[in-house]
């Protein structure tokens, strides 16, 4: 099994430091929406297990009721992608406690063994529900407690999985971490992250969604991995010190990776991982990011410290005529 890499204290403190948004997708990623598709459905679709994981940091300090918001959640609306007629039943389960996120199997790329770890806070199906469709649904109150705290994160871990269990249409969705029952209002302090990425791609040519990996000190290297890009999209790197390294780019229901080193300059500082289109057509994709022990490394949707800037070196040289 794949083990996750673990952000060391130092990191979370500079994560407290820039996290203030909880949408999910995070507005610098621009990507709309996220997707998980019904069990039945061919992974040609563009998802690869039919389930999704969250990971949501409350900050220790915050000791008030939150809410977690689901929007769009049911499958049979505006938003979704019909396979024929809509039979799909999409299921999200909340969980918290002791193991929600400390036990490996929950930080698994693939739904395996007890991922389902922790203590099942609440859980809700739902189909062709209409009164649901472009609606926010919402899982709370909930006491931050509920959480499993993690000294690494300086808060209260909840663990969010969405998944497919019956049907094979495509269900667009989104998340909101509130401190409201029936609005979007921020926790301060708070972020969220996944260790595979399953989203919809911008629909025209040359736009751009933006993946935001924290690459810890102890990285000297990492491999990036995209499912069904179908051949309408171009992986590039960006960092410090990186500026347009091409990716690998994955055709119709395939994985591709490429390998990339990492400088002293980019350790401890976010990556971004960018994913231009190139044809114009809806598509959705999958990706996950692994260091050199074969660890996946969390993307976060408020990237930890901002999306990095490429910083230019300049080769000045001094001619001296005699």
């Amino acid at each position: 099994m794949m083990k996750k890499y673990i952000l060391s204290l130092a990191v979370l403190c500079q994560m407290q430091l820039h996290s203030w948004a909880q949408l999910v997708p995070g507005e610098f990623e621009h990507i709309e929406y996220l997707m998980t598709f019904g069990k039945e459905c061919p992974t040609s679709w563009g998802d690869d297990d039919f389930s999704q994981t969250f990971f949501f940091i409350v900050p220790k300090a915050f000791t008030h009721p939150i809410y977690i918001r689901v929007y769009d959640p049911e499958v049979g609306g505006n938003h979704d992608v019909l396979n024929g007629e809509f039979d799909t039943k999409m299921k999200y389960e909340l969980y918290g406690g002791p193991g929600a996120y400390s036990n490996p199997d929950a930080r698994e790329i693939d739904p395996v063994g007890e991922y389902k770890s922790g203590n099942l806070i609440a859980s809700k199906t739902f189909g062709v529900n209409p009164e649901y469709d472009d609606q926010w649904y919402t899982f709370g109150p909930i006491n931050p407690l509920e959480g499993e705290f993690i000294d690494q994160f300086g808060g209260h871990v909840f663990k969010l999985i969405t998944e497919g269990v019956k049907g094979d249409d495509g269900n667009l969705y989104k998340f909101f971490l509130s401190t409201q029952h029936d609005i979007n209002k921020e926790v301060e302090g708070a972020n969220a992250f996944t260790y595979e990425y399953s989203f919809r791609l911008p629909e025209h040519v040359k736009e751009v969604v933006h993946l935001y990996p924290f690459i810890e000190e102890d990285v000297v290297s990492i491999i990036q991995h995209n499912f069904d890009l179908d051949n309408i999209a171009h992986v590039m790197l960006y960092s410090v010190s990186k500026n347009r390294i091409s990716g690998g780019d994955s055709g119709n229901d395939v994985w591709i990776e490429s390998k990339h080193s990492i400088e002293d300059a980019e350790r401890n500082s976010t990556l971004d991982v960018q994913i231009l289109t190139t044809g114009d057509a809806p598509n959705d994709v999958v990706a996950y990011i692994t260091n050199q022990h074969d660890e996946a490394i969390a993307f976060f949707s408020n990237p930890i410290g901002g999306p990095p800037k490429y910083k230019y070196k300049v080769d000045v040289r001094k001619t001296h005529n005699e």
